[in-house]
């Protein structure tokens, strides 16, 4: 019986051992990449699945790119290999992936990878600069709002960011577009530069790029600052009863001291997790904001190459798209483990 106690006490430790290993760093990485595997495989087979074929314009006879030879047409299917099968596509595809070629673009005749290192850069910089602005205005004006609940500022804070969060991006992007492109043209309407501005100074071309991004990126930013607002309000009220802050009042700390060096640092926590996922969310939003302003990112590429059917952009695009998205969401996770010891335990 003892034999047996020790024999299923040492089997639950290693169970337990095994359960921690797997919820581990390693564990978070190794269900990151099967994740991959996974939106790989779907990220073939989706574009596909949707009505239309990328030549089809070439058996439009109203198409200017009609072309009414037959023999020519199967040319052209050749040499983008779609006459073949679709497992045959998919095996070319992951051996694609395996050498680092995303294929060609139907739409423009070039290396897909070409596109995207011209659009990239474009969407990091709108995507990076309203997350960080929105992050850090949101975390600010919770931080003060949930110190002083119920007060003045609350009062104002707490219905305006509420509004931001409830009303829809498509509406808040038709009024600052009206207000500030067309009425008072303090902005630019579309478009991340002004046309022939490589020849100004650096200093120059680098204001022009900033005046062009200000209103695309304010945009994405107040509706990520109003998320975390509602985020980091909740937590630092969470924080108000803590025994910490009984006793630091009792010790004769100031109000600056607890709310920033103490309850703000622990309610920081939970922001954490939100900015890995308003990473994953800025895709979507960043798609839509590029598409209204005409911004030359990754994601009026998407709304072009879906338009036109063009396989290998999409999947190209979606691929990059997926690593940025779980990158962000695993670097946010193995933050809040190194953050909170709770979750090392």
């Amino acid at each position: 019986m003892a034999i047996a106690e020790a024999s299923a006490s040492g089997h639950g430790e290693f169970e337990q051992s095994r359960f921690r290993a797997i919820r581990g760093p390693a564990g978070l990485v190794m269900g990151y990449v099967a994740t991959i595997l996974v939106l790989v495989t779907l990220n073939f087979f989706l574009p596909r699945a949707l009505p239309g074929e990328p030549l089809e314009a070439l058996s439009n006879p109203r198409s200017p790119t009609f072309i009414g030879d037959q023999e020519r047409r199967l040319a052209v299917e050749q040499y983008y290999g779609l006459d073949r099968p679709a497992g045959e596509q998919f095996l070319a595809y992951l051996a694609g992936l395996m050498r680092g070629d995303l294929g060609k673009s139907i739409r423009y005749n070039v290396p897909v990878s070409t596109l995207i290192a011209e659009r990239l850069p474009w969407t990091l910089l709108l995507g990076g600069t309203a997350l960080t602005a929105g992050t850090m205005g949101g975390v600010v004006a919770g931080i003060r709002s949930g110190w002083r609940r119920g007060r003045d500022g609350d009062r104002l804070l707490l219905p305006l960011f509420v509004a931001l969060d409830s009303v829809p991006m498509f509406v808040v992007a038709s009024v600052i577009i009206s207000l500030f492109a067309v009425q008072l043209g303090w902005f630019p309407l579309s478009g991340a530069r002004t046309p022939f501005s490589d020849a100004w100074p650096p200093w120059r071309q680098a204001l022009d790029i900033g005046h062009h991004l200000l209103l695309p990126a304010g945009l994405l930013a107040v509706q990520f600052s109003a998320f975390q607002f509602l985020v980091m309000r909740a937590s630092m009220i969470g924080e108000l009863g803590s025994d910490y802050i009984r006793l630091g009042r009792a010790k004769g700390m100031t109000d600056r001291i607890l709310k920033y060096r103490y309850a703000a640092r622990n309610a920081l926590l939970p922001t954490v997790s939100v900015v890995g996922l308003q990473a994953g969310l800025a895709v979507s939003a960043t798609i839509f904001v590029e598409a209204v302003f005409a911004y030359p990112g990754l994601g009026r590429l998407m709304v072009e190459a879906i338009a036109s059917r063009d396989y290998p952009a999409i999947q190209g695009v979606f691929l990059i798209v997926t690593v940025m998205v779980l990158t962000a969401n695993l670097a946010a996770d193995l933050a809040y483990r190194r953050l909170d010891v709770r979750t090392r335990r």
